[in-house]
């Protein structure tokens, strides 16, 4: 058996490279948002993204609910189960990408009202929608595929995914943006494209050799326990996207209220940044879900609780690194999304100070969520997203009202801080309820772990 430091670099490498790569693509579009289309053009697309963020969410529950069952079954001997437990999955991914068309269409532009969008960012931000409408399975799909295949042991395989389709999709921005001049239009295009690229060899791995469960047409079929047993471990992550969307939305709504679309592009820009460290703390946490998942399947306490412990310090740590970056070269960081407009600079930089203070924390928070999700435990990870939610809606109602812009800015490292307690005792907690702090592997969990077999 591979050490564990070993095994755990092995799966945290290529997802955060994986990560890594789908956050600089999405920096890199911004980059080309800012300076071929402005502060304007920033704000059009961070005025879609709460309702884009939700069929992410959507993917995702699917991804890591149907990828946790598959890799519990396989550490416990029951492939036949794995197999249903992908299938199954590719097969809700397509009943809800339907069902995500069909409700943007009828709720898209309603949805950009409730921020309170207006003029040329209304417009952009409407355009956007126009493409991915009708992509709306392949914007799940390219979520819940790399998860899947990382789940069924090919880490290596789910990272060149992400990177293929991290790469096509700069290059069609390109071509959109710059050389076609398609707007916004063209970055949703450049992006939907390849998207579908990643659904298309997701797919082709599965149905090949090349895959540890191998699927075949019988096995993509919808059952309907075991499709909420996939939504419920899954859940948390649907409601981490709707809680960034949710956020997202709310934040735009205020900034619109209290300034203009200047600073809804400056919170773009600081969304961008902020990209960067969730995916890698994302990375660390969701390479680390299939050793947890495994090993407490075949129930190797002792060696879970060592995978359990690495996530949390490279998770954490990096980001205290990030907030240091980011304090130390703000302005360089600005300026490669548009120099041409000082409103805009002096905005995104109160924001970089302000908003990242404690973005170490959401790695805690992130992590937290995985190891519910690892360990089956879809309600407790569902209680850490929706406490997240619920937690920051008094500081953003509140603040501005005292401190204005800067109390928006403020909302969330301080909802942070507060969470943050909570999350902790909620993990000592289920640390003890294993067994693991003291006995090692001496605790028995079969009855603990009957929620994964109700399907």
């Amino acid at each position: 058996m591979p050490s564990v430091n070993r095994q755990f670099w092995n799966y945290v490498l290529p997802t955060v490279g994986a990560m890594l790569v789908s956050g600089l693509y999405q920096v890199i579009d911004g980059i080309f948002i800012g300076r071929y289309i402005g502060a304007e053009g920033l704000a059009g697309i961070n005025l879609a993204w709460p309702i884009i963020g939700t069929l992410y969410g959507l993917g995702m529950m699917v991804g890591v609910g149907s990828g946790a069952i598959s890799s519990m079954a396989r550490g416990e001997k029951k492939l036949h189960r794995a197999r249903r437990a992908l299938g199954n999955g590719l097969t809700l991914l397509v009943l809800l990408g339907l069902t995500g068309s069909l409700l943007l269409l009828l709720t898209g532009q309603w949805l950009l009202a409730l921020q309170d969008a207006s003029g040329l960012a209304f417009e952009h931000a409407s355009n956007y929608l126009r493409i991915v409408v009708y992509a709306s399975p392949f914007v799940m799909g390219s979520m819940a595929l790399p998860f899947m295949v990382r789940n069924d042991d090919a880490p290596t395989i789910a990272t060149w995914l992400i990177v293929v389709g991290a790469v096509a999709n700069v290059i069609l921005n390109a071509v959109f943006i710059v050389y076609l001049q398609m707007g916004l239009a063209g970055a949703a295009l450049g992006t939907t494209v390849s998207q579908l690229v990643v659904v298309f060899l997701g797919l082709v791995y599965f149905f090949s050799a090349r895959a540890n469960t191998r699927l075949s047409l019988k096995d993509l079929t919808l059952e309907f326990k075991l499709s909420l047993n996939t939504c419920s471990i899954g859940l948390s992550s649907l409601l981490m996207y709707s809680y960034f969307s949710f956020i997202t939305a709310i934040h735009n709504y205020l900034f619109m209220k209290y300034s203009d679309a200047v600073n809804v592009g400056a919170f773009a820009v600081v969304g961008y940044i902020a990209t960067l460290y969730y995916m890698f703390a994302e990375g660390v946490a969701a390479g680390t879900q299939p050793l947890i998942s495994y090993n407490y399947g075949a129930e190797r306490f002792a060696r879970m609780k060592q995978f359990v412990s690495r996530m949390l310090w490279v998770a954490v740590g990096s980001g205290v690194l990030a907030v240091i970056v980011v304090n130390l070269f703000a302005d360089p960081i600005i300026l490669l999304f548009n120099s041409d407009d000082p409103a805009f600079f002096s905005a995104a930089k109160l924001g970089l100070r302000l908003h990242l203070a404690a973005m170490f924390l959401d790695g805690l928070i992130f992590s937290a969520g995985v190891f519910f999700q690892s360990l089956g435990l879809g309600r407790k990870a569902t209680f850490v997203t929706m406490a997240n939610m619920l937690i920051q809606l008094p500081f953003l109602l509140v603040l501005p009202m005292y401190l204005d812009i800067k109390g928006i800015w403020l909302a969330v490292p301080l909802s942070n801080i507060a969470l943050s307690l909570v999350v902790l005792l909620m993990m000592r907690a289920e640390w003890k309820k294993i067994g693991l702090a003291k006995n090692g592997q001496t605790t028995n969990l079969r009855s603990s772990k009957q929620e994964h077999h109700t399907a």
